[in-house]
């Protein structure tokens, strides 16, 4: 029996009717009615074929998954609770069923990798996999990583293209030019520190590709030392310049683990408002600007034509820089009830894939990604 049929069962697994189940106004005589949500048009088996097929692409994506990225690749509009308690159901499944298998970090995080079965499941339906299990197994804190894929996945939930640091290199070097050497890094600026300057090239943690530019993502969890002050410095300052695809940088986004390098990173930045607000009004100014917590404004000075050959220096709106915590409360989540990690922080609110900006449009609101079966019958 090939590995695909055996999503059968004999016991039907509820994927979209517990957590999205509504009873309407019941009054004398009537007949109480409960929303079915996507299982009124589809069959639960078939949704459960469809959440294991991107819970094991997303792990051959990135070879070390977590739950909260099942929850953000298939549930992102529900409730956090109801979106990790699906997902947790879900991963329950696939490793009864030998496709993914548990591990536990150093710092005591669960995490799962693809077995070879996982990925002979994958193949079956033409997508190309291999076993990750070896890999996940010899990773000892693989935090940084596992943020910024959650990142990328929260910013496809929202319909955005997104890229890892890896992801990312592997398209520059695809797309160089033939006979020069690979890039190392996605912008080049010119850094000071006390030790003197120098030209470095910068890669993001994340990259979104939005209608209006880029969204740098950085993950920070350890405390900014001088070289990385200075190139968060450097790199508010290109704000507006293209980067990839002839996009341009139009926002800067830092997620912070602590407290203390959320103080660390702001104090950087509110540093540089206070120097770039007292230079000269030339061309290619930057001025960055403090106007809210956690939010910075970045002004550049450009030319604006006038009728004949006239000309003047005007500032315009370059982009923003938003520093906010990352959310490490989120996995710390119990469904049952101990402990006393927040739920705030999900895509109901303005926070995930980044908070939005004052003066930008708000998050539209989300809909199933399962919802296409409703469309094409799959």
């Amino acid at each position: 029996m090939a590995l695909s049929e055996q999503l059968g069962g004999d016991s039907p697994v509820v994927t979209e009717t517990d957590e999205h189940c509504h009873r309407g106004d019941v009054g004398d005589g009537e007949r109480e009615v409960i929303s079915r949500g996507l299982t009124a048009a589809v069959s639960t088996t078939q949704l459960r074929r469809t959440i294991w097929r991107s819970a094991l692409a997303v792990a051959n994506r990135f070879r070390v998954v977590r739950t909260i990225d099942v929850a953000a690749c298939c549930f992102p509009e529900r409730d956090y609770k109801a979106a990790l308690s699906a997902a947790q159901r879900a991963m329950r499944g696939l490793v009864k069923a030998g496709l993914l298998r548990r591990y536990r970090t150093n710092r005591f995080q669960t995490v799962y990798g693809l077995t070879q079965r996982g990925a002979d499941w994958l193949l079956e339906l033409d997508i190309e996999a291999a076993a990750s299990v070896r890999r996940v197994s010899d990773m000892t804190n693989p935090e940084h990583r596992l943020w910024s894929q959650f990142l990328v996945l929260a910013a496809e939930a929202r319909g955005m293209e997104s890229w890892t640091e890896g992801e990312l290199l592997q398209r520059l070097v695809a797309a160089r030019v033939p006979g020069h050497p690979p890039p190392s890094g996605l912008l080049n600026v010119s850094v000071t520190t006390k030790t003197g300057s120098s030209v470095k090239a910068l890669r993001p943690d994340a990259l979104i590709a939005e209608p209006d530019g880029l969204t740098w993502v950085e993950v920070d969890r350890s405390a900014r030392g001088s070289e990385r002050a200075a190139d968060l410095r450097a790199l508010t300052l290109s704000m507006g310049v293209p980067l990839f695809d002839k996009q341009a940088l139009r926002r800067v986004v830092v997620f912070t683990r602590t407290d203390r390098i959320h103080r660390r990173v702001s104090a950087t930045l509110d540093g540089l408002a206070e120097q770039t607000a007292a230079a000269a009004l030339v061309r290619g100014r930057r001025q960055v600007r403090n106007v809210g917590a956690g939010e910075y404004e970045v002004w550049a000075t450009v030319d604006r034509r006038h009728d004949g050959r006239r000309s003047s220096l005007v500032d315009e709106l370059a982009g923003h820089v938003v520093v906010q915590a990352l959310p490490v409360w989120l996995p710390k989540v119990r469904l049952d009830g101990r402990g006393r990690s927040s739920v705030a922080g999900w895509f109901g609110e303005n926070y995930l894939p980044y908070r939005r900006p004052t003066g930008m449009a708000a998050w539209v609101q989300l809909a199933s990604p399962l919802a296409a079966l409703t469309e094409d019958g799959q």
